[in-house]
C-alpha cells in the first residue's frame, strides 16, 4: 500500500521540488499553501503523514499542528529558523519530528519512514483494543435480562447506518457512554465522534458553529466556517441535552434530518456530509412539545429509534453489583495503590442507595472511597462518604419512598456544596447545562 504525505507550505517551489522527490521514492503526495486549506485537505483525505511549515500566511504552524493533532494526524514540522524553544514546543504539542530548511531529502525520508511506522503501530494497537472492547462493552451494561435486552437493541441499531437514535434517561445514566459505544460498534467506527451540549447553544451565535456558514478571519477577510455537522462527515454527531436546543436551531436541525442536506432542495448532492445523528435528553420531549418548547416535527425525526436508560434505583441488585465492580476495575488504572476489592458491608450500602446522580454519582463516590482506602487491601464502610456509612441510613431512605424530586434536590444541593456554590463546575459534574442547573436551583429554592 502506498503511503500518503500532505505538504503544507507557502513556498510553491518547495512544494514542487520536495513533492517530486517524495513521489520519486514511492510516496503519494498532495500539497496546500495555507493552514486552513491544509486542515481541510487532511480531513478529506486523511494522509499517513503531514509535513508542515512553521510559517504560513494565514495562521501559525503551531496552531495548525494543534488542530491536526486533535484529528489524530502524524506531523513533521519544518522551519527555516531552527530555534530550540520552538522545536521543544512543537514536540510537546505532539509533532513526531522537527527538521530545518533547506530540507535534506535523506533526513526527511528517514523521518517519514519512522513516522509512518509509528502511525501504523498506533493504528494496529487501536484496532486490537477496539476489537477487544467490542464484546466487553455490551456486557458492561449489566447482567439482568433488562440490561441485556438494551444491549441487544444497541447492537442492532449500531449496524443501521443512517437511523437517528434518541437516548433518554435521567442525568448520569450513561447516555454519553452509550452514544460512544454505538459509534464504536457501527460501520462509522473509524470516522469522527463529535459531541455538542445543546443547552450551551444560542440560535444567533451558534447557527454557524453547528451547521457552518460565512465567518471572518482576523484580517477581515471572509471565509466559510465548516460547522460541526460537516466536520462529522462519515461519523457521528452527538447532540447532548437536545431538549434544550433553541427553537430556531430546532427548525434548522429538523430540515437537515428530513433532507440529509444542509441546503434546502439539494437532496442527493454528492458533496453533502454523510452524518449519523444521536440525540440524548433527560427531559420528556412530549411534554416540551405540549408546552411549545420543542418542535413536533423534530420530536419524531430525532426519535426514529428510542433507547431508554433506566436509573440505578430501577436496576437489579445484580446489575448494581456488577457496575460497582466494573467501575472499580476502571478506576484502579487511575488510582495507584488503591484497593480493587470492596467489603460486602460497604457494597451492601452502595447497592441499597437510591443514587439520584446515577452512574456518574456512583463513580464519584467510588473514586473518593478508593482514595481514602489507599494502603488497604479492601474498601471498607469507613472509607465511604459520611452519608453512606450509618447503619440503616440507606434503608430508611428507601423505606419512606422519597420522591424523585426529593432525591434530585438532595443531590443537586450536595454537588453545589462540594463545589462551593460554583454553578459552572456543579453543572459539569451533574451532566446538565448551567441554564438547567439555575432552573433547578430556583425550583428547589436552594441557597447558594
Amino acid at each position: 500500500m502506498t503511503e500518503s504525505v500532505l505538504l503544507i507550505d507557502d513556498d510553491e517551489a518547495l512544494l514542487k521540488s520536495v513533492g517530486a522527490l517524495l513521489k520519486g521514492i514511492g510516496y503519494s503526495v498532495a500539497g496546500e499553501m495555507t493552514g486552513v486549506r491544509g486542515i481541510e485537505a487532511y480531513e478529506q483525505t486523511g494522509p499517513d503523514v503531514v509535513v508542515l511549515d512553521l510559517r504560513l500566511p494565514d495562521m501559525s504552524g503551531l496552531d495548525v499542528l494543534k488542530q491536526l493533532k486533535t484529528r489524530g494526524a502524524s506531523v513533521i514540522l519544518l522551519t527555516g529558523h531552527g530555534d530550540v524553544p520552538t522545536a521543544v514546543e512543537a514536540l510537546r504539542l505532539g509533532a513526531e519530528d522537527f527538521l530545518t530548511k533547506p530540507v535534506d531529502l535523506p533526513h526527511l525520508s528517514a523521518a517519514l519512514s519512522r513516522t509512518v511506522g509509528a502511525a501504523r503501530m498506533r493504528k494496529e494497537i487501536d484496532r486490537l483494543k477496539s476489537e477487544l472492547h467490542r464484546d466487553v462493552t455490551l456486557a458492561s451494561l449489566g447482567v439482568s435480562d433488562q440490561m441485556q435486552d438494551i444491549g441487544k437493541q444497541i447492537a442492532r441499531l449500531a449496524q443501521v447506518d443512517r437511523s437517528t437514535i434518541l437516548l433518554t434517561g435521567e442525568s448520569g445514566t450513561g447516555k454519553g457512554w452509550v452514544a460512544r459505544l454505538i459509534h464504536r460498534l457501527s460501520p462509522r467506527a473509524d470516522g469522527p465522534f463529535l459531541s455538542v451540549i445543546c443547552g450551551g447553544l444560542s440560535a444567533n451565535a451558534d447557527q454557524d458553529e453547528l451547521f457552518g456558514g460565512e465567518g471572518s478571519t482576523s484580517g477581515g477577510r471572509r471565509q466559510d466556517r465548516r460547522g460541526l455537522y460537516r466536520m462529522a462527515h462519515d461519523g457521528v454527531l452527538f447532540l447532548d441535552e437536545v431538549g434544550d436546543l433553541p427553537l430556531d436551531l430546532q427548525g434548522r436541525l429538523s430540515g437537515v434530518l428530513e433532507t440529509r442536506s444542509l441546503v434546502a432542495g439539494d437532496r442527493g448532492r454528492s458533496r453533502e456530509p454523510d452524518v449519523s445523528i444521536i440525540g440524548a435528553t433527560n427531559q420528556d420531549l412530549d411534554e416540551l412539545v405540549a408546552s411549545g418548547r420543542f418542535r413536533k416535527d423534530l420530536r419524531y425525526r430525532i426519535g426514529v429509534a428510542v433507547i431508554p436508560l433506566p436509573p440505578l434505583r430501577r436496576r437489579s441488585r445484580e446489575d448494581c453489583v456488577d457496575l460497582v465492580r466494573r467501575l472499580m476495575f476502571d478506576l484502579t488504572s487511575e488510582l495507584p495503590h488503591a484497593p480493587a476489592e470492596i467489603h460486602p458491608d460497604a457494597l451492601q450500602r452502595l447497592v441499597e442507595h437510591p443514587w439520584p446522580g446515577n452512574v456518574r454519582e456512583l463513580r464519584n463516590v467510588l473514586e473518593w472511597a478508593m482514595i481514602m482506602a489507599r494502603g488497604s487491601s479492601v474498601v471498607l464502610r469507613e472509607h465511604l462518604p459520611q452519608e453512606l456509612r450509618g447503619a440503616g441510613a440507606v434503608r430508611s431512605n428507601r423505606s419512606r419512598r422519597q420522591t424523585l424530586e426529593e432525591i434530585e434536590r438532595h443531590h443537586v444541593e450536595r454537588v453545589l456544596g462540594h463545589h462551593g456554590g460554583n454553578r459552572t463546575h456543579a453543572a459539569k459534574e451533574l451532566g446538565i447545562s448551567r441554564a438547567t442547573l439555575i432552573q433547578k436551583i430556583k425550583r428547589y429554592g436552594l441557597q447558594v
